[in-house]
Order: C-alpha cells, then sequence, then structure tokens
C-alpha cells in the first residue's frame, strides 16, 4: 500500500460525502440515525466488511452517532484502500436503516 499524496487527498475528500481530514493522516466521518440499534447494526456491517478485507477501522458508537476513522499503519497516512471503505461505507448507509 501507498500513501496518497496531498493532491490525492483533496482530490478524494472531493468525492467523499462529508468526511473530513483530522490530524494529516486520517480521514472521519460521523452518521447520524433514527435510534441506538439502527447505528448498531450499520457497525455490524462495516465490521464485516473491515475483517473480509483485513483492514480495521476505529468505529465509535454515542448512542445515535457512528463515528468511522480510517487511515493505513503500515503506510504511516492514506491510502487508496482508505477512500475505497468510506464510499463503501457511504454506500452501506445510504442503502441501509438511517
Amino acid at each position: 500500500m501507498e500513501r496518497l499524496n496531498e493532491e490525492q487527498i483533496e482530490q478524494a475528500l472531493q468525492k467523499l460525502s462529508n468526511w473530513k481530514r483530522v490530524d494529516e493522516k486520517w480521514i472521519q466521518r460521523k452518521y447520524r440515525f433514527k435510534n441506538y440499534l439502527a447505528g448498531v447494526r450499520f457497525v455490524h456491517d462495516i465490521a464485516n466488511y473491515s475483517e473480509n478485507i483485513q483492514h480495521h477501522p476505529f468505529i465509535s458508537i454515542d448512542y445515535k452517532v457512528v463515528t468511522v476513522k480510517l487511515s493505513s499503519w503500515q503506510a504511516k497516512g492514506l491510502t487508496d484502500l482508505d477512500i475505497e471503505m468510506a464510499a463503501h461505507f457511504d454506500e452501506v448507509y445510504e442503502n441501509g436503516e438511517k
């Protein structure tokens, strides 16, 4: 996995909805749900996906808000895989129960 440069990161963030850069090596998004269990089901879905591809995000559940942070430890920053995962998580959210 190769780390993305600044220009690549900026271009990727323009295509992602509601993802923000944090501390120069993370991207983060907060997903809001109508209730706690809808958020937990979302976490279950993205956790299974993450386990299958062996790339694990930081996930926190705060009642009806799920926060996801992505970065690649081996690359010491963001990679294409992080961007692909963010897009996949957005798709899961858009097609799921909010």
